[in-house]
């Protein structure tokens, strides 16, 4: 490779870490006071979830829906809320502890979702957490399911419509 070409692919990598670094971070919501250790829920969230999920709540435009300011619309009924711990990833989580797997879905919840959490939800407890890993959903039904839960968030708690696309922007093929 030329010198050149490697000058110019190391200054590149130096502004993109420089920009990495000095980026700001990305602040969560206000989190509820039921969170037992709000540094341990956030770790949990960046090693088991932030590869997928992005770090931040955003993977847009993976094919993955997007946590940041939009998973606080699933605690508008009570089947959307079991819906989230239901999840696959959620309900056989290596985590085996319910109140730490309570405090991490607490986290993306109100933490991640910001002003999406309709007023007067009420954290994730262990024993919620206990009862609904019970029922983990299969992969296979987890399109429909979202879709569900979805369309029930915007008639019931006035979800924008725009969470029936994975992420804010996404392009519908037909």
């Amino acid at each position: 490779m030329s010198r050149i070409f490697l000058g110019a692919l190391g200054a590149c990598m130096a502004v993109a870490g420089y920009q990495a670094v000095t980026a700001a971070p990305a602040t969560p919501a206000p989190l509820p006071a039921a969170i037992t250790d709000p540094d341990l829920a956030r770790s949990d969230y960046v090693e088991h979830c932030g590869g997928c999920h992005g770090v931040r709540g955003s993977a847009a435009p993976a094919q993955l829906p997007e946590l940041l300011g939009r998973v606080g619309w699933f605690m508008c009924t009570p089947q959307s809320r079991a819906y989230l711990i239901r999840l696959p990833n959620i309900a056989h989580s290596r985590i085996k502890d319910n109140q730490q797997l309570a405090d991490l879905v607490n986290f993306v919840v109100f933490g991640l979702g910001g002003a999406s959490v309709p007023k007067g939800s009420v954290p994730f407890t262990a024993s919620e957490v206990a009862y609904e890993r019970q029922f983990a959903l299969s992969s296979a039904s987890l399109k429909a399911e979202r879709a569900r839960h979805v369309e029930s968030a915007i008639r019931t708690c006035h979800a924008p419509a725009a969470m029936r696309l994975l992420y804010p922007g996404q392009i519908v093929k037909r």
